[in-house]
C-alpha cells in the first residue's frame, strides 16, 4: 500500500482546519523547499464538502519521507498513548500537519518556515547529542530534547529560539488531536448529542461557580 493512500481523506481536513484556528537521516535534507510556498489556491471560500478530494487535487503535500518521520516521533512525544486515549500518530495527528504546512492559506503558509526550521533543528540536535535520527531515539531521549524547548533553560544559549516553534506545532498537533471523537473522549467531552430531557448543571457544578440555580 502506498504512502500517499493513507493520507488523511480531504473531507477530514477540512473539518480539522477549520477546528484548528490553530542522505535521509542527513538534517539538511529536511531544509529542502522550505522557503517555498505553495502556489495552489486551495478551496476558496465556497469548498464542496460532498467531493470525494483525494490527497493532492488541491494542494500537493510537501512533507519528505525524513520530515514525516521526524513529525510522527514528535506528536508522540507530545501526546503519547496513555489511559486517556491512543497516541497522536494512531489518529494520524502528523498527516494533519503535513495538510497544514502545506496549506496555501496565510495562517499556515506562516507556520510552515517555523515547522520546517524546528523539524531541522530536531534533526540536528538529536545528532549532536545521540549521533542518530530523532525517530530513533528512545523515549526518554526524545522527551529530554522536547523539554529542552518547551521549558528552555535561560542560561542554555539556543534553546530558547525555538521554543516558538515547539508550542506552534504543540497547538496544532492538539487542535487536530482534540478535534478528533477519541480527542473528545479523552477530555471528557460528549459533544451533540440527542437528550429526552435536561436538568440542568448538576448541584455539584452550581457549587463550584457559586452559582444558583433560578430557571425552574
Amino acid at each position: 500500500m502506498s504512502d500517499s493512500s493513507l493520507r488523511l481523506p480531504r473531507r477530514d481536513v477540512l473539518r480539522l482546519l477549520a477546528a484548528s484556528t490553530l542522505v535521509p537521516s542527513v538534517p539538511s535534507v529536511l531544509a529542502q523547499d522550505s522557503a517555498k510556498a505553495s502556489v495552489a489556491k486551495g478551496y476558496g471560500t465556497d469548498p464542496n464538502l460532498t467531493k470525494d478530494y483525494k490527497p493532492g487535487d488541491v494542494w500537493p503535500l510537501t512533507l519528505n519521507d525524513t520530515q514525516r518521520k521526524t513529525v510522527i516521533a514528535f506528536v508522540d512525544t507530545i501526546l503519547p498513548e496513555d489511559e486517556f486515549g491512543p497516541s497522536a500518530s494512531t489518529l494520524r495527528v502528523h498527516d494533519y500537519i503535513d495538510e497544514w504546512v502545506s496549506a496555501p492559506y496565510p495562517a499556515q503558509q506562516a507556520s510552515r518556515p517555523v515547522i520546517l526550521k524546528g523539524l531541522e533543528w530536531l534533526e540536528l540536535e538529536s545528532q549532536k547529542l545521540h549521533k542518530t535520527p530523532y525517530a530513533s531515539l528512545t523515549s526518554e531521549q526524545k522527551i529530554n530534547i522536547c523539554s529542552s524547548i518547551a521549558e528552555p533553560d535561560p542560561k542554555t544559549p539556543g534553546y530558547k529560539e525555538y521554543n516558538g516553534f515547539f508550542r506552534q506545532f504543540r497547538a496544532i498537533a492538539m487542535g487536530a488531536y482534540y478535534s478528533s471523537t477519541a480527542g473528545w473522549k479523552a477530555i471528557g467531552y460528549i459533544g451533540n448529542v440527542p437528550s429526552l430531557n435536561y436538568d440542568g448543571p448538576s448541584e455539584d457544578l452550581l457549587k463550584r461557580l457559586d452559582l444558583t440555580q433560578t430557571v425552574q
